[in-house]
């Protein structure tokens, strides 16, 4: 919200300088963003009239004027402008003058200069040059009443400063000058200048018919007919001002009224032209199938979420938002019909963005404008267009005002001493009524509590709190006392069998992955292509096209972070993210922290792509591959032991993939990226396949906490087998077969070598190999005697043969 302080103080003028005033809106809550002069430095410019104007001999785009500066004699100044003509009132930079700094930061000083062998005493001045304006068309024309000789600071109000503030959405009653006004006589208690809004009279009967079909879209609707306005008149350079010093642009003279209104008392209101009007106006949802030109000239679709106003023949404006091309006011507007409503916030809420902008009548219909005022709002404007676009054939009907349901005004409690709890310091219930009176508001009072009904103005007092609020905002908040907490201050201390996040992000650091954080909303076809999910949860209001779902999984941001990191020729890639997944779950119910039927569990992902290591003289270049990874998990998570189950995953290739299982758990799965998805996203060959895991958070952040053990007493033995197995037995098939045969001696089982022949032989067929494994056998007590081992290894075999088939290699 921008606008001119001195509009403001047109209302409210409290004893405050500019910094003052910035500083007590801001901490009552209307935050001051931007404090900005009107017009940059400068001096020694005046109001001059242009006398006579006279063809340069020696130029032919040089005119040699006489100008009246309201000294003795005329000036001489020779100026290039084209509209430089007699009678016209411009700014001069006198001699000694200074205008405002150029690109180098310097101000330009005028002196007596000579153009083309004629001297000149002085310039004539565009808006661009005062840096008023970018406009450079010729000279800046001032009103035809303006003082000669005036300084045209004082004459333009150029010493005026813009403030621009940055409202929450709870404050739609500080979308006007005439609001903030009121906000400000409360808080400094200087009196409000409310504009007297006299009642126009009737000068004829007609009336336009107007039916409101849908009580849900509108509450109030107030409009009237003129008849015989003037279209061609220019707007007031007044009006033109205080427009563009809110950051609009003037248009015409009826657009000019409605927005100026609107900034005035943040009322939005529509002109048609009433000739372009068929029969009449009905106020209802849009039908399936209609459409609209509106008037920035898109056509837009429409749908029943979409309130309109329609005519007989078809849809005129959409509802608190924009008027239609169709009966838009223009330069041949003789006749109009003034409208302003009461749109529901929630009927208005959500639509620009559907169709792809935002206009000013929406940001403030779907935060809540007054109902109370649409009649005396409608006479405002009536007064206006009767002032600046009135003739004597200017005549306007008699004000049809319809109401069908306005909101309902809940009293709201205030217990005073929840409110000093609240607040931090002692307030009196005197304090609370002196603040709701001087804030306008309507309350009862009985011991201890103070009822209040929020004026129709006020959309954000449903609850006590913002009651409390309203109650420390206007005392101040500087008053506030600075007390420290009397909190006691007790440390937690976290579990040891469990890490956290920050210790893990070092941790997987650590083994040379880099973190990256990406949108919890991704393309749909990652979801479809890369997790197997079909129906994805829809976001309603994507930020762009294509991120248009929740993901499930958080392996399509990383392959497509790979890919950015490609197309920048990095060459290894490691990365790894810790992100949050949404996934339906019709067993999750509604809660501060959970959305009904979506479960949104945490998960660590990582990729790897390119070389192993870094290149070095050492080793020989070599990709990534399964058990680079795989190690790198089973390094994460030591002393726990991972298993790795074979396992096919949409994104993975189906040979090279194995879900991870943790005590039992399934906790994710790793593997390679399948080659169609290689392929369909553009991946080169060249780097090898990326390998790609994705853990449950929860089971990654558990850790076992490590005990004390003595160190033996005994020696340990080693013994070595060799057994001759079939192709198809895993290493944990093979391990899970020793430790079947567990009797207490055997400390640890190692696989050591694998061997198969280049042809089958008499030891071993075809669909054989060798494993030979290395048994530590220990007992912590006695000395191991030969008989012992023998009876332990001789269970290991026999566990080996029963379980997989297993024969010693001879």
């Amino acid at each position: 919200m921008q606008f001119p302080e001195s509009w403001l103080r047109a209302f409210c003028n409290p004893e405050l300088n500019t910094q003052e005033l910035a500083e007590l809106l801001t901490m009552s809550g209307l935050e001051v963003e931007e404090l900005r002069p009107v017009a940059p430095p400068f001096h020694g410019i005046v109001v001059a009239e242009i006398l006579t104007a006279e063809q340069h001999p020696n130029a032919d785009k040089l005119r040699i004027c006489s100008v009246n500066a309201g000294g003795p004699e005329p000036l001489q100044i020779v100026c290039g402008a084209p509209n430089a003509r007699v009678g016209i009132k411009v700014p001069l930079a006198t001699v000694g003058a200074e205008l405002p700094p150029g690109e180098d930061g310097k101000p330009f000083k005028i002196n007596v200069g000579k153009l083309r062998g004629v001297e000149s005493f002085g310039m004539l001045c565009s808006a661009r040059e005062l840096k008023l304006s970018e406009e450079h068309g010729g000279l800046l024309e001032l009103a035809a009443d303006a003082q000669i000789g005036q300084d045209i600071r004082a004459h333009l109000n150029l010493d005026d400063t813009l403030f621009t503030l940055k409202l929450t959405p709870n404050l739609a009653h500080a979308l006007s000058v005439y609001g903030i006004a009121r906000e400000v006589s409360a808080l400094t208690g200087a009196p409000l200048q409310m504009p007297v809004i006299a009642p126009v009279a009737a000068a004829i009967d007609d009336k336009l018919p107007v039916r409101i079909e849908a009580a849900d879209l509108c509450g109030r609707f107030s409009g009237r007919i003129i008849r015989g306005v003037n279209t061609q008149v220019q707007t007031p350079a007044w009006m033109v001002d205080r427009l563009a010093r809110c950051g609009q642009r003037s248009v015409s003279p009826l657009v000019d009224i409605s927005n100026y209104v609107m900034f005035e008392f943040g009322r939005p209101s529509h002109i048609f032209d009433l000739d372009k009007i068929h029969d009449e106006l009905v106020v209802r949802w849009a039908k399936p199938g209609e459409s609209l030109k509106l008037l920035n000239g898109n056509t837009v679709a429409l749908d029943e979420t979409v309130g309109v106003v329609a005519d007989s023949q078809g849809v005129e404006s959409l509802a608190g938002i924009m008027g239609g091309d169709a009966t838009a006011v223009s330069d041949d507007t003789v006749n109009i019909y003034v409208e302003a409503a009461f749109w529901w916030p929630k009927a208005v809420m959500g639509r620009s963005r559907k169709f792809n902008f935002s206009t000013d009548a929406g940001h403030r219909f779907e935060r809540g404008v007054d109902p109370a005022l649409t009649a005396q709002h409608v006479e405002r404007i009536t007064q206006l267009i009767l002032d600046i676009c009135g003739g004597a054939d200017t005549v306007c009907g008699p004000l049809d005002d319809q109401t069908t349901q306005l909101p309902a005004r809940t009293p709201v409690s205030l217990r005073v001493a929840r409110a000093s709890k609240i607040i931090g310091m002692p307030v009196t219930q005197e304090d609370c009524a002196r603040v709701f009176t001087r804030l306008g508001l309507q309350f009862e009072q009985s011991p201890g509590v103070l009822t209040v009904t929020p004026p129709s103005w006020r959309f954000d007092m449903q609850i006590e709190e913002d009651l409390i609020e309203e109650v420390i905002r206007v005392i101040g908040y500087p008053n506030l006392p600075s007390t420290p907490p009397l909190a006691p201050v007790v440390g937690k201390v976290a579990s040891e069998a469990r890490r956290s996040v920050h210790a893990l992000r070092h941790a997987v650091a650590a083994r040379d992955y880099f973190e990256t954080i990406n949108f919890s909303f991704v393309e749909a076809r990652w979801e479809r292509e890369l997790a197997g999910n079909e129906q994805p949860i829809q976001v309603l209001n994507p930020i762009a096209a294509p991120l248009a779902v929740m993901r499930t999984s958080l392996l399509g941001s990383l392959i497509n972070t790979l890919r950015y990191n490609l197309a920048r020729r990095a060459t290894r890639v490691r990365l790894f993210e810790i992100g949050r997944v949404f996934l339906r779950d019709a067993s999750v119910l509604e809660s501060d922290a959970s959305i009904a039927g979506v479960a949104q569990p945490m998960r660590l992902s990582g990729l790897a792509y390119g070389p192993a290591e870094q290149q070095q003289w050492s080793q020989r270049d070599r990709n990534v591959d399964f058990f680079d990874v795989k190690g790198d998990l089973e390094a994460l998570f030591a002393p726990r032991q991972l298993r790795f189950v074979p396992a096919e995953h949409a994104a993975l290739h189906p040979g090279r993939s194995a879900r991870i299982e943790l005590d039992g758990q399934d906790i994710g799965v790793i593997g390679e990226l399948h080659p169609k998805w290689r392929q369909s996203y553009d991946l080169p060959q060249g780097g090898g396949a990326p390998i790609l895991f994705e853990l449950d958070l929860a089971a990654t952040l558990q850790r076992v906490l490590p005990a004390a053990q003595a160190i033996p007493r005994q020696q340990a033995v080693l013994r070595d087998l060799a057994v001759i197995v079939g192709d198809s037995v895993s290493h944990d098939g093979l391990m899970e077969a020793i430790a079947s045969a567990h009797d207490g001696l055997i400390r640890s089982a190692k696989l050591f070598d694998v061997f198969k022949p280049a042809q089958a032989n008499a030891d071993m067929k075809d669909g054989e190999r060798s494993l030979a494994v290395r048994l530590e056998l220990l007992d912590d007590e006695v000395t191991l005697t030969e008989e012992r081992i023998e009876q332990t290894v001789a269970a290991v075999i026999e566990a080996l043969s029963q379980r997989l088939g297993a024969r010693l290699r001879g």
